[in-house]
């Protein structure tokens, strides 16, 4: 069971790292145009002229420093600056700036990638001048080594601009432009030595500057949990449309229960002593006086839970954790009609973000009981070394249980799921997976694959929509095949998924669809029942809790298992009876997904 972080603050939103490949394809775009239809139009086509005129005048100083700029930002000194810068940032700190070296790391490394795979689709020849250096193999557009010294003396700049306030303010403005003059010179010194065009620096700034702004939103600027209020202000607001609230769910009334009995299981570290006495006063202020708080641990994540509600009758069981608490909570709650109550404060919540529970822990706790219950699926998975457990969320194999079991514990205390991204760039070169799939009762079918996931729910962090056809009442589970094949495939997949973040793209029914998409980078199924084997044994996860590795995976749905507590219905939102023989149930307007 892993460590889930508290939600007082949380690193930025790292869905704008979605905007990379957006980036990528941008500058690809530019760069097509730049060598195509606008290579004979002014001003490009009085580049050649620039170029050579500064051939023609090459002497004196010039050179030299021309030659010290260029090695300042090239491959190897880029990177041996940016390793030291985040040494001493980390040594001189003792850890404090852990954010900050991330920042600059992954800011040098985002920019590198971006012009990687631009470089793939941009055949750009250098001038036609005599070069002072040795021309490299990649294209002419854009510039890598202006690119790489805005994101480093550029995100040095961001540092001392937000996180050096102490100092004399001429003193920071000083370093400041010094810093970002440094990528304005290697421009110059590029066009000058007859590596590039003058629009291929102008690239190299653009793209630099652009990955720069991306990681330092995701990464630096916090987003503070919104505090709490009062009751009203805690519920959804009246506002908004009925499918972007609740998920659909056969529904029961819970007024006249009189058991006001409420067991808590809380994560320790995801649940502090502050938080703790606010959900203590929000179940007071519901009638729940009588409250049974139990602790989770590394041998029993649901923190013995099963005891505890067979001691007497329990009305209510909160969970105050993050998926993986409320994951072995709910595989204890499965089908025996308790209703659950989620106080998201773990790593992701993923759960909560697709039931739409408010982002504030105790704020979500406050919306849910002012409300109504609703009976939601979960998915049972068995496999050899897994036993049979239960998920809400997801279960995968390959790629993201890789990536979930190497991201290290104390980046996560302090990134929250940013983690997740820096242990996802070590495992983007593993080897695919050769498995078998079987849907139902039918054929079995041959796949390779880096990444399985089989879904309740689809939204992941950021919104990010990896099965938009996942809801949690459907009584179905979504699967998703991920096998990108090299840099294109990784940008078609991603470009794929982030389209479908824009608005009116996410609808229920607009869907991922079944079949391949995204020129076979994803394949999608749907099924009640999903048996799945590997040719060698894979690493296995459950709404992000890491199992040993096997090679089998089986998942099964079991419908409206889970009675849990939703936020109320949005004004004008009329429950309707369901079909014959279900007449004592309710039903919600049709679940759009998580937010």
């Amino acid at each position: 069971m892993r460590p889930e972080r508290g939600a007082a603050e949380r690193s930025g939103s790292l869905s704008v790292l979605l905007l990379l490949p957006v980036q990528a394809a941008l500058m690809a775009g530019v760069g097509l145009m730049v060598t195509g239809p606008l290579a004979e139009q002014w001003p490009l086509a009085a580049e050649d002229g620039i170029n050579r005129g500064l051939a023609a005048h090459r002497g004196g100083p010039a050179t030299p420093f021309s030659d010290w700029l260029s090695l300042l930002a090239g491959t190897q000194s880029i990177i041996a600056l940016t390793v030291l810068a985040v040494a001493a940032m980390l040594g001189l700190s003792r850890g404090r700036w852990l954010r900050e070296a991330v920042f600059l790391a992954a800011a040098v490394a985002a920019q590198s990638a971006v012009f990687l795979l631009v470089t793939l689709v941009v055949e750009r020849p250098r001038p036609h001048v005599p070069h002072l250096d040795a021309a490299p193999p990649t294209s002419s557009f854009p510039s890598g080594h202006v690119g790489a010294s805005v994101a480093l003396f550029g995100g040095l700049a961001v540092l001392v601009a937000l996180r050096l306030r102490g100092a004399r303010r001429w003193a920071r403005y000083a370093v400041v432009a010094a810093l970002l003059l440094i990528p304005v010179a290697v421009a110059f010194s590029r066009v000058y030595r007859g590596m590039h065009h003058p629009s291929d620096v102008v690239g190299g700034l653009l793209n630099g500057a652009c990955a720069l702004f991306v990681v330092a939103h995701a990464l630096l600027l916090p987003v503070r949990s919104r505090p709490f209020a009062d009751p009203a202000s805690a519920a959804v607001p009246a506002d908004r449309h009925p499918a972007d609230r609740l998920p659909a769910a056969r529904t029961t009334r819970d007024d006249d229960a009189v058991v006001r009995r409420a067991v808590v299981v809380r994560h320790p570290h995801g649940c502090g002593a502050e938080l703790a006495e606010r959900v203590r006063s929000v179940l007071r202020r519901h009638g729940y006086a009588d409250q049974a708080w139990t602790a989770t641990s590394a041998e029993d994540a649901a923190g013995g839970l099963a005891g505890r509600i067979a001691e007497e009758d329990t009305a209510l069981v909160v969970v105050c954790g993050g998926d993986g608490t409320v994951r072995a909570c709910a595989d204890v709650l499965a089908g025996t009609g308790i209703p659950l109550a989620v106080v998201p404060c773990g790593t992701g919540n993923l759960l909560a973000r697709n039931l739409r529970l408010p982002a504030d822990p105790a704020a979500a706790l406050e919306a849910a009981l002012s409300g109504e219950t609703a009976l939601i699926d979960v998915g049972r998975v068995q496999g050899d070394g897994l036993g049979t457990a239960r998920f809400t969320v997801m279960a995968g194999a390959g790629f993201d249980a890789a990536m979930v079991g190497d991201a290290s514990e104390r980046v996560k205390e302090r990134l929250g799921w940013a983690a997740y991204v820096l242990s996802a760039v070590r495992h983007l070169g593993d080897p695919r997976m050769r498995l078998s799939i079987r849907l139902d009762e039918g054929p079995v079918r041959e796949r390779r694959a880096r990444m399985v996931v089989i879904g309740n729910v689809g939204t992941l962090q950021g919104g990010l929509p990896l099965l938009p056809d996942a809801r949690p009442d459907s009584g179905r589970l979504e699967v998703v095949l991920l096998d990108p094949r090299g840099a294109r495939g990784w940008l078609a997949a991603a470009g794929h998924l982030g389209a479908r973040m824009l608005p009116g793209r996410a609808a229920a029914g607009s869907g991922g669809g079944h079949g391949r998409v995204a020129g076979g980078a994803l394949e999608y199924f749907s099924a009640v029942r999903v048996e799945i084997r590997f040719a060698r044994p894979q690493p296995r996860e459950l709404d992000g809790d890491v199992f040993g590795a096997g090679t089998r995976l089986s998942a099964e749905v079991e419908p409206g298992a889970l009675r849990i507590w939703l936020p109320p219905r949005a004004p004008g939102e009329q429950a309707r009876t369901t079909a014959a023989g279900d007449a004592g149930r309710t039903e919600r307007a049709a679940y759009t997904g998580g937010g």
